[in-house]
């Protein structure tokens, strides 16, 4: 495939791309230059300050067991309870206390309506494939699609919710984890779509296709609440807001403990909150993101203005706060407070490689304890899913600071590009007690080490360590 020189650029130079999606989304630049006093802590204040919030009217509407069919599927009582909430101008759909109800197939919020479940109330799916067709638009791992419809999904909508102390259970090992190993030729497909920049009303996957539906989601929607609920066993990501502004993710707990099962991603989305959530999951905690690969550059929608804080990772096999990897939008202006992760692959983790484009900047990370890790600080150009193109991601303007760990197998990963190194970085007040390698670094610059102390000795600079001596560790 041929690369013209606008895609080019939209892929590798950071101005021209930094630019485009100001433009394609119709906000304004911001009034302080990035690396100004505004990227710093005073700016996660303003920007949770100035999160729009949601307002539901203080009316209840209570799906009826006599509207579920034979089989006890309650789905058309849950639409039309949402369908009256909608026309009254906005209201709870309310799931009652201690009541399991059965949804054979997706619900979708309308706007002015939240979902709540109140305690001991849980929404089950059903591992009816068919049920969660006709396909819906969405973004699936970075590129734009038509396909299976999340289990609660919402477009276009505005003032929604999800609340309450219930659960959602998503039934996702028995019923959708199997297609995994059947995914890959969708997949590969896919993938080549968005290369190639097939129509996006040409990329449908229907009824034998075998990419997984995502759990929660939201697409272009505008001032978004999901507060208190459990969820549990995804059939894939999470909670996932593609093209939102103004979201608050809050106190919500998540266990689905296999693999794809990321906590909360917001994705080419802007003024996000996420607070005092817990994320047992087998993938990553957080994870920003921004679209892959060419796709994500013709989409042109940044990620930014980003707080996280004061969360609790109990996977293992993710990173607790991650960036990427599908990020080729860019993503910029993030600020996280307080993570507690006791055990993780990767503590703190910025992830990309060759073909994605795009960049991470103006990142502010700090107050974060991990306990065992397989890493502590990785930023990576070489994660997994390489396809040959010529496009490393920009690292730069990202202060860690106050971070505490107990093990690790490698301390600073910090993996660039000779084209494009990790850059302008400040890793301050870290203490890690104990790693077989304190440092694995290649192509970095600018990198400033203050107070950090690994194995009980202070680590004054970088020391760059040829690749063949690297420890290896996974994506």
């Amino acid at each position: 495939m041929s690369i013209d020189r606008r895609t080019l650029l939209a892929a590798t130079a950071i101005p021209a791309l930094t630019a485009l999606p100001v433009a394609a989304c119709g906000h304004a630049a911001p009034a302080t230059a990035p690396g100004g006093a505004a990227t710093r802590w005073s700016q996660a204040r303003q920007i949770v300050a100035a999160i729009r919030r949601v307002r539901i009217p203080r009316r209840s509407f209570i799906p009826s067991r006599i509207d579920a069919d034979l089989e006890g599927d309650m789905r058309p009582a849950i639409l039309r309870a949402i369908d009256a909430a909608h026309a009254a101008g906005g209201g709870r759909v309310v799931i009652p206390a201690g009541q399991t109800f059965l949804s054979d197939g997706p619900i979708h919020l309308k706007s002015n309506v939240a979902l709540h479940l109140e305690a001991g109330a849980t929404l089950r799916f059903s591992g009816n494939h068919d049920a969660y067709l006709p396909p819906v638009f969405t973004r699936w791992e970075g590129t734009e699609c038509w396909m299976r419809s999340p289990f609660i999904y919402a477009r276009g909508a505005s003032n929604i919710a999800i609340t309450g102390s219930g659960t959602i259970d998503g039934q996702g090992e028995a019923n959708w984890l199997p297609w995994r190993p059947q995914q890959r030729a969708d997949q590969t497909l896919l993938r080549d779509m968005g290369r190639d920049g097939v129509p996006v009303e040409q990329r449908v996957f229907g009824k034998d296709a075998r990419l997984r539906p995502l759990f929660v989601q939201f697409v272009e929607c505008e001032r978004v609440l999901v507060q208190g609920v459990t969820l549990r066993d995804s059939p894939f990501w999470c909670v996932h807001p593609v093209y939102c502004s103004d979201v608050i993710v809050r106190g919500i707990t998540i266990v689905s403990r296999h693999i794809n099962s990321d906590g909360v991603d917001p994705d080419s989305s802007r003024r996000v909150l996420v607070e005092n959530c817990s994320f047992e999951v087998g993938d990553d905690g957080v994870a920003l993101k921004a679209g892959r690969d060419q796709d994500g550059w013709r989409v042109g929608r940044v990620c930014e203005d980003i707080v996280v804080r004061n969360c609790r990772y109990l996977g293992d096999t993710g990173g607790g706060m991650a960036i990427g990897s599908e990020m080729s939008g860019g993503v910029r202006r993030v600020f996280v407070d307080g993570w507690d992760i006791p055990r993780a692959s990767h503590t703190l983790y910025f992830k990309a490689n060759r073909d994605r484009g795009g960049f991470i900047e103006d990142v502010r990370i700090r107050n974060v304890r991990a306990g065992s890790v397989r890493a502590l600080i990785k930023f990576s150009n070489d994660f997994h899913s390489y396809r040959g193109g010529n496009f490393p991601t920009r690292f730069r303007r990202i202060t860690m600071e106050n971070v505490t760990c107990d093990t690790a197998q490698v301390g600073l990963h910090i993996s660039g590009d000779a084209s494009a190194p990790v850059e302008d970085i400040v890793i301050r007040n870290v203490t890690l007690a104990r790693a077989e390698a304190p440092m694995q670094v290649a192509h970095a610059r600018g990198v400033m080490l203050d107070r950090v102390r690994i194995n009980g000795a202070e680590v004054g600079s970088l020391v760059e360590v040829p690749r063949e001596q690297w420890l290896r560790l996974p994506n």
